[in-house]
């Protein structure tokens, strides 16, 4: 893990959030409940909880979208932030929340089967 940090806000701001070290490549996953949820496909980058650190904790609202995931949003703006396997020591954050630089880039497509019929996924990134 470098000393690097990165960090990133909901829309309005008062959920903030601060990762320590690198962030792992991202998915993009293209599953109904992900497109319902964030209007396209959900982009994330899973991170492990003693490397996470939020502010603004208490303007989150939590959904329990099955018995193992429960999706994170600001109850002020709505914006998407978190999807959380419960019973893992992760987060996934949503790639559009963190201040760009991010020193990542796409890794994969999950669930394209499960994608949506009004667009193609133009890259050369694996897909299952």
């Amino acid at each position: 893990m470098s000393g690097q940090t990165r960090s990133g806000a909901c829309l309005c701001g008062a959920v903030r959030f601060t990762v320590a070290g690198d962030l792992a490549p991202p998915d993009a996953c293209h599953c109904s409940q992900c497109r319902k949820q964030s209007g396209h496909y959900w982009a994330s980058t899973d991170v492990p909880e003693e490397r996470l650190e939020i502010e603004g904790a208490q303007n989150i609202s939590w959904y329990q979208s099955s018995e193992k995931i429960r999706r994170g949003f600001c109850k002020i703006c709505g914006s998407i932030l978190f999807w959380d396997p419960v019973h893992r020591p992760w987060t996934a954050i949503a790639m559009g929340a963190f201040d760009p630089p991010t020193g990542t880039r796409l890794h994969k497509h999950i669930f394209t089967a499960e994608k949506g019929d009004y667009y193609d996924i133009g890259d050369d990134v694996v897909q299952e």
